[in-house]
């Protein structure tokens, strides 16, 4: 039976909230202000992604030109890949649905977009429940759904799933340049 929309839905939703609450459970001393799902072109099963202001401290080495460099990218991140114990099982429900890139391109454009449908729809709903945090705490960090590459759609997924004042930072670095 082919996983619905639904399905991957639920199954992100667990994965990445055990996933997530691993990672600030297991360091509490980090103030992360970046957590993302992270997905190909293919839109497989996402992995996670995530960066704290101490994380980018030591990896910049104290210089501001590498933190802006390093800032949202998470394959830099030393915390790329972080709860895969909890992510890499869920990638057979995504494994088990057409695969993009054997579909026409109507077919595959709609397979692609009901995938990250269902990522942003999990982080939704962690989202509600708090486990970015509350109030001012949940200012500070940025929640997303990314594609590599994609940018401008990068960014308006994380203006549409953040409070405007978590999102902006991210969204002004990752937004296309405006005609001049």
């Amino acid at each position: 039976m082919i996983p619905t929309e639904a399905d991957l839905t639920e199954a992100v939703y667990r994965a990445a909230g055990a996933a997530v609450s691993d990672l600030f459970r297991e360091y509490p001393e980090h103030d992360f202000y970046y957590c993302a799902l992270v997905t190909p072109g293919e839109a497989f099963g996402p992995s996670l992604s995530a960066w704290s202001t101490q994380a980018l401290a030591a990896a910049s080495g104290g210089s501001a030109t590498e933190a802006d460099m390093l800032r949202w990218s998470y394959a830099d991140s030393p915390f790329c890949t972080y709860g895969e114990r909890h992510l890499a099982p869920i990638r057979s429900l995504f494994d088990a649905r057409p695969q993009v890139f054997e579909l026409p391109d109507d077919e595959a454009e709609a397979e692609f977009e009901l995938r990250l449908r269902a990522m942003v729809a999990a982080m939704a709903r962690l989202d509600a429940e708090g486990l970015f945090g509350h109030g001012e705490q949940r200012l500070s960090l940025v929640a997303v759904v990314e594609v590599p590459g994609d940018e401008g759609e990068n960014a308006a997924r994380a203006s549409a799933l953040n409070p405007p004042a978590a999102a902006a930072a991210y969204v002004a670095e990752n937004s296309p340049a405006s005609p001049l």
